[in-house]
């Protein structure tokens, strides 16, 4: 099979299991809601949450490092995994006794602590996973890593809800996490064992570990800030306002997170092409981009209308005691247009050679963040906590499309266009939504507002047939040549 056949198979592959991943997900995260309510799925998510932050501390850039090295010289696959590993391994220790004695130093209570401890031995056997998935990765060998993925999923759907049914709580649905994490390693690690034939064992190379580390830092810095972007938030929600708190913000947060396999599964392949024609089709790149952010917001859109009209609606599936999550989840759905419109933006730049400024555009909006939750989330609670997102995401949006602007020529009043378009026709769709909601079952509604919908975008001049058979064509095949996107 050719190179491009190969990278058109392992995008199916990781989009497929995407979808499924967050399907699965989300339906875990819906029955452990109702089970458990608010403060306990505020702690369940603390942990998880808190030993996040720390993960990167084990990997320090290292995965993504190793991935690219290996596809460059697969003869130095075994070299490069076995001080990758020397490496690890004692900060795996490291990150782990941080975490035990800042949990205990904190004010948490014995099942919160329980929690991260369970969480923290996901968080070292999830790092070696990902070391050894990348591996795989740099063999261009995907279909395993996507097939574990799906896997782990269902074992903490399985494992997770028959604890709950059997009244176990927390703990036994937090080990639920642990095992599935447990077996994402040894399968992981019989691919490279057995699969690869690559022998697994670490290396204490010191002048090639510091060439190592001179090639994952700047992969590492990035990875700290997203990863303090993306946890501190309920973190510091639940140290300055409780785990119920927590646990309102993260059904938007969850609803969110559900979403992103639609900009992730279309930049996957977008990107390939975007790296193309930065070195062969200058403005092909600026069309290819502005088409993107077009079909982005397209998606966006009508979702942020629909959950703001249907937000009461959708607090439901969580059971009673979530109205709290309302005004959070409408508030944090705003966000989801700027969630969506970072993936191109972030991929540009990436594939123009110009990531520093993804890692300087991530590091103020960290700060950003860390400031704006030390200022709301005292006086707003979980709606403060969503009104940061909201703020950060669209300063992540402005600060990428101030870098764009000096890469292309980016014409930025057709988006304005279209977003002018498709508010239009969301904006006829929320109406019809609104009055028809107490009348007429929310599932039937929901499709005849979608339908209106594109409809309206049709009749509005906002989506012609071309666009419907390009975007359709970018997620069937992503080995086209580049002047076919």
């Amino acid at each position: 099979m050719t190179k491009i056949g190969n990278i058109a198979k392992n995008t199916s592959y990781l989009t497929f299991a995407l979808i499924l991943q967050k399907i699965i997900s989300f339906s875990y995260f819906t029955l452990l809601a109702r089970y458990v309510g608010p403060a306990n799925l505020g702690k369940y998510y603390l942990a998880i949450s808190f030993t996040s932050i720390f993960s990167i501390f084990i990997d320090i850039g290292l995965t993504n490092a190793l991935t690219r090295e290996v596809a460059k010289d697969k003869a130095q696959a075994t070299r490069w995994l076995g001080n990758v590993l020397g490496l690890k391994i004692p900060l795996a220790f490291f990150a782990l006794a941080v975490v035990l004695i800042i949990v205990n130093i904190l004010p948490y209570d014995p099942l919160t602590r329980s929690l991260v401890y369970i969480s923290a031995i996901s968080m070292v056997l999830d790092s070696f996973t990902s070391t050894f998935f990348a591996v795989a990765r740099g063999f261009h060998t995907l279909k395993y890593e996507s097939i574990s993925s799906v896997i782990y999923q269902l074992i903490v759907l399985m494992v997770g809800y028959s604890a709950l049914l059997l009244g176990g709580g927390l703990l036994p649905a937090m080990g639920a996490l642990a095992l599935a994490s447990s077996y994402n390693f040894f399968f992981s690690l019989s691919i490279v064992r057995y699969r690869l034939k690559i022998r697994v064992r670490a290396l204490m190379d010191r002048p090639f570990m510091k060439e190592i580390l001179m090639i994952s830092w700047p992969f590492g810095v990035y990875a700290i800030f997203q990863n303090l972007y993306t946890y501190l938030d309920s973190v510091l929600l639940s140290v300055l306002a409780g785990d119920t708190q927590v646990g309102l913000y993260q059904v938007a947060f969850k609803i969110i997170f559900a979403l992103q396999f639609l900009p992730m599964a279309f930049t996957a392949s977008l990107y390939p092409a975007m790296s193309t024609y930065w070195h062969t089709n200058r403005e092909q790149l600026a069309i290819s981009f502005e088409r993107a952010l077009n079909y982005l917001i397209i998606i966006s859109v009508p979702i942020i209308v629909g959950a703001i009209v249907l937000s009461d609606k959708i607090v439901l599936l969580f059971k009673s005691g979530y109205d709290g999550a309302i005004w959070p989840l409408r508030i944090s759905i705003v966000a989801l247009l700027f969630v969506f419109i970072n993936f191109p933006i972030g991929s540009l730049l990436n594939a123009c050679d110009a990531q520093r400024k993804n890692t300087r555009n991530i590091a103020i909006v960290t700060l950003c963040s860390i400031a704006l939750n030390l200022l709301l989330i005292p006086r707003f609670q979980a709606v403060g906590a969503s009104l940061t997102v909201l703020a950060t995401s669209g300063l992540m949006s402005l600060l990428g499309l101030i870098a764009v602007r000096k890469i292309i020529v980016y014409r930025s009043d057709k988006n304005l266009l279209m977003f002018g378009k498709v508010f239009l026709s969301s904006l006829i769709m929320g109406i019809i939504i609104l009055v028809g909601k107490a009348y007429v079952n929310i599932f039937l509604l929901t499709i005849i507002g979608g339908f209106l919908y594109f409809l309206a975008l049709l009749l509005l001049g906002g989506l012609r047939r071309a666009d419907i058979i390009s975007i359709y064509e970018s997620f069937k095949r992503t080995d086209k040549a580049p002047d076919e996107l």
